[in-house]
């Protein structure tokens, strides 16, 4: 290789963002071997060529991936490489959850070992579904503009919408989830009530670390403690969820405000999901008629899927974002759903048409014209 396309181990250092020893060590490693060593000397230099592969082995060491990890990535082409950092990134996200988990039970049992106070006691199997059920509905923490060492920040007002917010009462117990746009709520009847009214938000990640114990449990036991829940379970290690310190959005003033619904319609789950699956597009129209629920494009009037429903009340063109509506009427109990609609703008609420205590609602779009 000529000289003059040749640089010193300091110079490389310089403009790949790798130190010298770093260079020494990636070299002896065989992940980044230099381009020339001076017989007599030993001195090192490095070709313009291997910028990329030394900026980007850095960047693979900045996410904390091994070696062996760094070596697989630099040796593959662009798909399996982007597999492989998937992978990387998955386990990372998987052990922090832990950490997190158990620092949070560390901090509890810090404050003693005297048990909380009971919120209630409820059927493994039933919350476990619930719990999966309503946090469909829950959203993803936004980074801010800001950033620490460890990564972005997270914006607090998005943070609380990733939780589940449970309100038990001497009656029931109530889960709510919301991003805003879809807003999710199911109602439980425990097997024995708390001690006290008790509400909080409950971190969304905890509960779904846990929601495989809690479904093979009989009886899960939910205790309220400082800055969190305890999740006890017979024969199985006992969970401990964070609760978010943030304020949840008043739901209860959006249940409250709500109309009447305008038109009725109650349609099998299973053929309204088929039609949604096999539209061409991310913005499906419901037509709502005496003649039954056409699932059809925006510009469509008689084109579509026309579904078999009882339609009672106006009739009404509405559209939604397919993730939305989808998500809302998967997550429904039972063969049927019951759609309450108030207009082409209003929330429309999504209900099982035998089983009223999953209910969902869902915000439509507006039509482009």
């Amino acid at each position: 290789m000529p000289n003059s396309e040749l640089m010193a181990i300091g110079t490389f250092a310089q403009r790949s963002g790798l130190t010298s020893s770093a260079l020494r060590f990636y070299a002896d490693s065989g992940l980044l071997p230099p381009a020339d060593v001076d017989p007599a000397t030993g001195y090192r230099s490095y070709g313009v060529h291997q910028l990329e592969r030394a900026v980007t082995l850095r960047r693979l060491r900045e996410i904390a991936m091994p070696l062996a990890g760094v070596a697989a990535v630099l040796a593959a082409g662009a798909e399996e490489a982007a597999r492989l950092l998937d992978e990387h990134v998955a386990r990372i996200e998987g052990d922090a959850a832990v950490a997190r988990q158990r620092a949070a039970a560390i901090k509890s049992a810090l404050g003693g070992d005297a048990p909380g106070s009971l919120i209630a006691v409820l059927k493994g199997p039933v919350l476990a579904e619930a719990v999966e059920q309503v946090l469909t509905a829950t959203a993803t923490p936004t980074p801010t503009a800001t950033a620490t060492a460890t990564g972005p920040t997270h914006d607090p007002a998005s943070a609380v919408l990733a939780g589940l917010h449970i309100e038990a009462s001497d009656e029931a117990v109530a889960l709510t989830a919301t991003d805003r746009y879809r807003l999710s709520t199911r109602t439980l009847v425990p097997v024995r009530t708390g001690e006290r009214t008790w509400a909080g938000t409950v971190d969304g990640a905890d509960l779904r670390n846990a929601v495989a114990d809690v479904r093979r449990s009989a009886l899960v036991r939910v205790e309220a403690v400082p800055q969190g829940i305890w999740l006890r379970m017979s024969g199985r290690e006992d969970r401990h969820c964070r609760v978010l310190p943030e304020e949840y959005p008043d739901h209860r003033s959006l249940l409250a405000s709500l109309g009447e619904a305008t038109t009725r319609a109650t349609v099998a789950k299973g053929a309204l999901l088929r039609a949604l699956e096999e539209h061409p597009g991310d913005r499906p129209v419901l037509r709502l008629t005496d003649r039954g629920l056409r699932v059809q494009a925006p510009d469509g009037e008689l084109s579509g899927i026309l579904l078999p429903a009882a339609v009672t009340g106006e009739d009404l063109r509405i559209r939604f974002e397919m993730t939305t509506l989808y998500a809302a009427v998967s997550t429904a109990i039972g063969p049927d759903v019951m759609l309450d609609l108030r207009g082409p703008l209003q929330p429309v609420t999504i209900r099982s048409a035998d089983r009223g205590d999953l209910t969902t609602l869902t915000m439509p779009v507006m039509f482009d014209h």
